[in-house]
């Protein structure tokens, strides 16, 4: 009998977004292709630039259109293909089956309404509900998010909050209406340590309780072996690497991953040299959408680049551990 975490409630099928350039129309999203189910947590990582936020949006349809168009794909939700959806439906997707919360809670709260009227609007947005009642609902998601005081805080305005409990508000606001996705784009960057890990058991405790996907989009590889089930790895708009965290962390099979695990600190000591292991960072940086070089993307910056990787691009491919990687290396050791 299939678990729950077996049946995917997204399925994102080759999905390819495109933007308008002064010579055309330039691919910034890849073939990007992606499960996730009902409880579990998928986390997307790699650089900026390297197309997490854009492929989040794409499945939102929150890009502008023009410049920014799909050109190819499927987005289902639980079979559904959001893409085929006019304006009006797709509005009533967002924020009732999928959420999303941001790095920066002050570019998404508007700064002259109150945190109460924020909520009461998202809430009577999607669901027939009094104002009175959306009120009453607002204060207790506050208090649900572990804000002090909700009944006072939730008659203030964002700038009176700190950065912390303007994130919470922003999930509280997120799950209003209970969505069956969360996508979560680096929902602690801006936070301090200690409020990074308040931020993090607060979406676990919540993510128990309503039973959500979570996508979380994020460049701290030490927040996804917190809290992630699996990891999608991207570079330069593509997919390069797609396996559990465990495996993932223990032995990346792709020399991009394997390079961001060699520049996040690790906390152990190692036995061995008795002292915390060097950082070592990646050269150079993710080359833009239109200026990608033949071959794979990764190649001018990889130590392991052979003469195949400069003229040829890899596929994303299974390996015989169930990982998918796409890099010959890896693909000729592992086939």
């Amino acid at each position: 009998m299939a678990s729950v975490l077996d049946v995917p409630i997204l399925s994102v099928r080759g999905l390819r977004t495109q933007f308008a350039g002064p010579h055309g129309y330039v691919t910034v999203i890849d073939g990007v292709s992606l499960t996730l189910a009902q409880g579990e947590t998928l986390a997307i990582v790699g650089e900026s630039g390297s197309g997490k936020s854009v492929t989040a949006m794409s499945i939102l349809r929150v890009l502008p259109e023009p410049p920014a168009r799909i050109a190819a794909g499927e987005v289902l939700l639980e079979g559904r293909d959001l893409l085929k959806l006019d304006e009006d439906a797709m509005r009533a997707v967002r924020g009732h089956q999928i959420s999303m919360i941001f790095q920066e809670p002050m570019t998404s709260l508007n700064p002259v309404m109150t945190i109460g009227d924020q909520i009461v609007e998202a809430l009577c947005e999607h669901r027939d509900i009094s104002r009175k009642d959306a009120f009453q609902e607002a204060v207790a998601l506050l208090e649900r998010v572990r804000i002090p005081d909700a009944k006072r805080r939730v008659l203030e305005y964002p700038h009176r909050l700190s950065g912390g409990m303007r994130q919470r508000v922003m999930i509280a606001m997120a799950l209003a209406c209970r969505p069956k996705i969360l996508i979560a784009d680096e929902p602690t960057t801006a936070l301090d340590v200690t409020v990074q890990a308040q931020i993090l058991a607060l979406l676990a405790k919540l993510q128990a309780e309503f039973g959500m996907g979570i996508l979380l989009i994020t460049h701290n590889l030490g927040v996804v072996a917190r809290v992630a089930q699996r990891v999608m790895v991207m570079y330069a708009g593509r997919v390069v690497e797609e396996a559990p965290v465990g495996p993932l962390f223990k032995d990346p099979l792709h020399p991009y991953t394997e390079g961001l695990l060699g520049a996040t600190p690790r906390m152990h000591v190692d036995a061995e040299q008795g002292a915390r292991q060097r950082l070592v960072d990646i050269p150079g940086t993710v080359p833009l959408p239109d200026k990608l070089p033949p071959g794979c993307a990764f190649a001018p910056r990889c130590p392991k680049a052979f003469e195949r990787c400069r003229i040829e691009r890899p596929e994303l491919l299974p390996t015989r551990d169930g990982r998918k990687t796409a890099c010959f290396l890896t693909q000729e050791v592992g086939s």
